[in-house]
């Protein structure tokens, strides 16, 4: 039994290159691997109830790697919704997508458009996937969208505060995360989420993306069901202490 299960969990998916590295095979083969994986944990946020995932699967920095492996990645997304979108569907999932789409193959767009609009109407798990994401990029796009509604005398500069702002982030229309879960290793946010993250629960796992199961993930959701979250305040107890 898992108590406190969180309402949004934020994946950074790392290690399929390292994954493939390990075994003597392509790095091909090791994100190939990581789709799989995605439909494990895909299937066990359904299981518990997860209200929203957003796995980061293409950020902005990935464009600096080999082209074929590039090239490769971005046909993921098509291939997992060709073969995936109809369980998808059965299960009440609702697809979505964050980050700068224009830049994006045609044959990726295509896929995650028919996704999106297929699914829109479902009021299971929303899943988003992160696509040439950058939060960095985020908030700079979000600096000069409201800039342009300040100047057009759209919004008031009395009226801007972190719930104006976050109108205009990718994630306007989701809760923060409660908890992030990194995997491969690395303890960095590698440019996600930036904003969104501030008061989020970390989770760090040196297993590989594709060697992440369901018992890994419980791992996780048991340890956040552990902790306290206190929003820069104090808990119930230090609050008598120090009354």
């Amino acid at each position: 039994m898992v108590d406190n299960i969180p309402e949004h969990i934020a994946i950074i998916m790392d290690g399929n290159g390292r994954w493939a590295e390990k075994r003597g095979i392509p790095r091909f083969a090791g994100h190939k691997e990581g789709v799989s994986t995605v439909v494990s944990i895909v299937k066990t946020a359904i299981k518990y109830k997860v209200r929203v995932l957003t796995l980061y699967a293409f950020s902005t920095e990935n464009w600096k790697r080999p082209k074929p492996e590039v090239d490769f990645i971005l046909k993921l997304p098509k291939e997992f919704l060709n073969i995936y979108l109809p369980e998808l569907k059965a299960n009440h999932v609702r697809i979505g997508a964050i980050g700068d789409m224009e830049k994006l193959p045609f044959h990726t767009r295509e896929a995650l458009q028919y996704a999106i609009d297929s699914t829109k109407e479902n009021d299971g798990l929303q899943m988003n996937f992160a696509l040439n994401y950058g939060g960095r990029d985020e908030i700079l796009h979000a600096v000069k969208a409201m800039a342009t509604d300040l100047n057009d005398g759209k919004i008031s500069i009395d009226k801007v505060d972190n719930k104006q702002f976050s109108k205009y982030l990718y994630t306007t229309d989701l809760p923060e995360p409660d908890l992030l879960i990194r995997t491969g290793g690395e303890k960095r946010l590698s440019n996600f989420l930036l904003w969104q993250l501030a008061y989020t629960e970390f989770w760090f796992t040196d297993v590989l993306w594709p060697d992440f199961s369901e018992k890994e993930f419980l791992r996780a959701l048991e340890d956040y069901g552990k902790r306290k979250r206190r929003y820069g305040g104090v808990d119930e107890l230090n609050e008598a202490i120090l009354s």
